[in-house]
């Protein structure tokens, strides 16, 4: 049966700016497909009063300018999640002009699925069949005309990552914004009972469904038992109504699961004579590396060495070369411009010489490390590795009372402990979510991270790849243990299951990782770049006033204050501020280093100051230490309690000071 949809829901495009959507379930392609459309022409951001990431990008085809709007990676329209709320809002209510569903073509009738539940909205859709050689890899073979013919909607094969495709769609776009009266679809056909069902809710809530949405949809969502358009009726429904649409659907209260069947039999339907399936005895290059990659110890072994050798390249490749070369030119820097102000106070000279410079300097590291840690990151995820340690360590996560979603927000926090925390908004009970805040903060930063990749060779040589590994692990096991104890203390506890897709594995596409790194630099350099410079002036400040000598300045007292503490681990006042001062940032750990430390070489200056058991203790604490200021106060707004912020500061206190001694106690024994 074909269906046109209501050409004044969908606004002509010459009335206001073109709209595409990109919607399609994880692991698809999509992020890729919209990079390839719009390059560098897109914006990263939050949704309004949402955590979730929003992408918009912009591409220019047929003199016309196109708003591309990449929707979060959903599996249906079901209000399960917020990632789902947001993706079909922005369908219902903003209209765009076209919708792209992007489908794996190697997995073809699992994300039909959700294009069964896009054809009910009346939007205008086209079908983006990406991965076609991975499909025909894993013995596929699909005829995109058949399948566009039993639909009635464009299908435009793809291989977005080598870029085949790209401009067959964008063409297809710029053809039906502008020609939208002539879609047409075809309708997935309802059994006559639910059909009866159906119509028997569309009559009682006729003339209370808000205009945005399709009342046939409505109706199905009823059926389904979706809980937001659940609650929305039963706002606008007169009691009456209500009443009789809770009776219809007390009736038929299986009739959610012949829905969902219903659907497959179409999409079996749309599929057949049109796709052609491997062998059974066919096994996929994905299931083999799987054996190994997914093993329950292999995997983790695998694991490990993948993050030893990507530290390893990055600190190779990016760090050396930095070092040599701001050991030879940051001196002759700081004479020249000491020279070029003589005649200016001494103390804008010291800010600028002292401050600023080591600060630039240590920004440079910073940059050209997590550029390199980007890269290899980038191709990780692109390849399709990344979703393969989270099933590796989900073992790991059920042991300490944390499931599923739970993963995510910790993963993210390896990048940085703020979006990590905010990220627990997807955990779907406020106990796991509570847990999942509260151990964020165990789970070491990328400035963390750089910093300890930086300073573990000065003092281990060639065993600091070992040792940066060692610690990261050390992180690990803390935040198990925290975990254990944590599940203990907090009441009610719950028993949740881990659902995860693990993509197939593909070569990995340069544009994609380039844009992936670059938006992840520039987000660095606009903020931590600025906390980076400023830290350093505000520590100057702290170590030159009032008598313009380190050893009598403000710094100096607050950090003999101190000592006592130190001295259980071995390390001086400076040592202790270096650590105190990462609550303003974690960049500032090598900021107030590079500040403290006035040697023109940095690194035999440091080696003299520390001691091996000093310096191991030093970094086992800095891993482990309070977080930041800006991560305590996430943790404060997402808990929503201050208890429960400053027991997570205080704990992480404890636990730092308290296993750094520890370490230095049994290293010194040892070493």
């Amino acid at each position: 049966m074909k269906n046109q949809i209501n050409t004044d829901k969908v606004q002509n495009p010459k009335l206001r700016p073109i709209t595409i959507a990109l919607v399609g379930q994880p692991n698809v392609g999509k992020s890729t497909v919209f990079n390839m459309m719009t390059g560098m022409n897109q914006h990263v951001g939050n949704w309004p009063g949402k955590t979730i990431e929003k992408k918009t990008g912009t591409f220019n085809y047929n003199k016309t300018t196109y708003h591309v709007v990449d929707l979060p990676g959903i599996y249906n329209l079901t209000a399960n999640s917020l990632e789902e709320v947001i993706a079909r809002d922005f369908i219902i209510k903003e209209r765009p002009n076209v919708v792209v569903a992007v489908v794996n073509a190697a997995a073809l009738e699992r994300n039909l699925y959700l294009v069964s539940e896009l054809i009910p909205l009346k939007v205008p859709i086209i079908i983006a069949l990406n991965m076609m050689d991975v499909a025909k890899r894993e013995g596929h073979r699909i005829n995109p005309e058949l399948l566009e013919k039993a639909m009635g909607i464009k299908v435009v094969p793809m291989v977005a990552a080598k870029n085949k495709g790209v401009d067959e769609l964008m063409h297809a776009i710029d053809k039906l914004a502008h020609r939208v009266e002539d879609y047409k679809h075809v309708q997935p056909e309802i059994r006559p009972d639910l059909l009866a069902v159906l119509n028997d809710i569309q009559a009682q809530i006729e003339g209370f469904v808000p205009s945005d949405y399709p009342k046939d949809w409505v109706a199905l969502k009823l059926l389904e038992g979706d809980k937001a358009v659940t609650q929305m009726m039963k706002e606008y429904l007169e009691s009456s109504r209500w009443n009789a649409v809770q009776d219809i659907l007390r009736e038929h209260d299986d009739a959610m699961l012949a829905l969902v069947s219903s659907r497959y039999e179409w999409i079996d339907r749309v599929v057949k004579g049109a796709v052609e399936h491997p062998k059974a005895r066919q096994i996929s290059r994905t299931a083999k590396l799987d054996r190994f990659a997914t093993h329950p110890v292999w995997g983790i072994f695998i694991m490990l060495g993948i993050l030893a050798t990507a530290i390893l390249l990055a600190k190779r490749i990016g760090l050396k070369t930095t070092w040599d070369a701001l050991d030879r030119y940051l001196p002759i820097a700081k004479t020249g411009i000491a020279s070029l102000l003589t005649n200016f106070p001494s103390w804008i000279r010291s800010m600028v010489v002292d401050g600023i410079i080591p600060g630039i300097g240590i920004l440079i590291v910073f940059t050209v490390f997590l550029t390199m840690f980007f890269v290899i990151l980038g191709i990780l995820e692109d390849v399709g590795y990344l979703a393969r340690v989270g099933y590796i360590m989900h073992r790991f996560m059920h042991r300490i009372g944390l499931y599923g979603k739970s993963f995510l927000p910790l993963c993210i926090g390896f990048a940085c402990n703020v979006p990590g925390v905010m990220g627990t908004r997807v955990v779907e009970t406020e106990r796991a979510r509570l847990m999942t805040i509260l151990l964020t903060p165990f789970v070491p930063c990328i400035a963390q991270t750089t910093t300890t990749v930086i300073l573990a060779p000065i003092f281990f040589g060639a065993l600091a790849p070992l040792v940066v590994v060692g610690l990261i692990l050390f992180n690990i096991v803390v935040l198990g243990l925290s975990g254990i104890l944590l599940n203990r203390v907090l009441p009610n506890r719950e028993h949740l299951e881990l659902i995860m897709e693990l993509p197939l594995y593909q070569w990995p596409n340069p544009r994609t990782i380039g844009i992936y790194v670059w938006q992840r630099m520039k987000h660095f350099l606009a903020k931590a770049g600025t906390v980076i410079v400023a830290a350093t002036v505000v520590i100057w400040a702290l170590s030159y006033f009032p008598h313009g000598n380190i050893e009598t300045s403000i710094l100096a007292s607050i950090g003999r204050f101190l000592t006592p503490l130190g001295e259980l681990m071995g390390l001086n006042w400076k040592m202790i501020v270096v650590l105190f001062a990462s609550f303003v940032s974690k960049e500032s750990t090598l900021v107030s280093m590079g500040v403290l430390v006035k040697d023109p070489n940095f690194v035999s200056a440091l080696q003299a100051m520390l001691t091996t058991p000093a310096a191991l203790a030093f970094l086992v604490t800095h891993m482990l230490f309070i977080p930041c200021i800006t991560t305590f106060a996430v943790i404060l707004g997402e808990s929503r309690s201050w208890k429960w912020a400053i027991l997570c500061v205080a704990y992480l206190f404890v636990v730092a000071f308290g296993m750094g001694i520890l370490v230095y106690q049994i290293a010194r024994l040892i070493i």
